[in-house]
């Protein structure tokens, strides 16, 4: 397998959200429908865009909840954001020895460079795609296509990494390989079901599928 060039979801994949994210929906929540959401909901909603999200809590108010979920995030973001064991060593493995390398988030672009800045990651990408630089978001191909195109990288020697069964589905409907990380809040039962080509135990254990752990 000849891969040069990898993408990456962010949240849950490469920085620890989970408890912001958590915190963030349940605010949210709390403040527009009353005890009627706990944890459990909050995790099933970790993934796709907020949007999505927040049609099925009340269609009305999804640009509100929005805005109140994001002042929310941004306020606590600096404390509740934590990093996973091996990956800022991994990243700049690869990016030692050349490997393209870009995110591709649900995210908007502004909050995922906070949290790239936060942990130090920034500076090996060179490329972050948001949900505000394109129509369709993951599990569509277009975030992963529009970063290979920036990148200057074709599919052929590309690999989709991220936490949840959109990362995987956007890979596969692009056609690369796909790998999902075992430290996934959604938990080791459920991302077996996403038929990932890979599952990393530790980010660490990308450099050998990928061959960066050849001198």
């Amino acid at each position: 397998m000849n891969i040069d060039t990898l993408l990456f979801d962010l949240d849950g994949t490469l920085i620890n959200t989970n408890e912001l994210i958590i915190a963030s929906f349940l605010h949210t929540l709390e403040h527009y429908k009353p005890g009627e959401y706990t944890r459990e909901h909050a995790i099933e909603f970790i993934g796709p865009p907020l949007t999505d999200s927040f049609e099925s809590v009340d269609p009305e108010r999804v640009e509100d909840m929005i805005q109140t979920y994001r002042t929310f995030n941004h306020a606590k973001h600096d404390e509740l954001v934590t990093e996973y064991e091996g990956v800022y060593e991994t990243i700049e493995q690869l990016h030692q020895k050349g490997y393209k390398l870009a995110i591709v988030t649900t995210k908007i672009r502004k909050t995922a460079l906070m949290g790239l800045e936060l942990t130090g990651l920034a500076k090996f990408f060179d490329v972050v795609v948001g949900l505000d630089d394109v129509e369709k978001a993951k599990p569509d191909p277009e975030p992963l296509e529009k970063a290979l195109k920036a990148l200057g990288s074709s599919k052929e020697t590309a690999m989709m990494i991220g936490d949840s069964h959109f990362d995987v589905l956007a890979g596969k409907n692009l056609g690369v390989p796909t790998a999902v990380v075992g430290w996934s809040i959604k938990g080791e039962e459920k991302i077996r079901t996403y038929e990932a080509d890979y599952t990393l135990s530790n980010m660490r254990d990308l450099l050998a599928i990928v061959g960066a752990d050849q001198s």
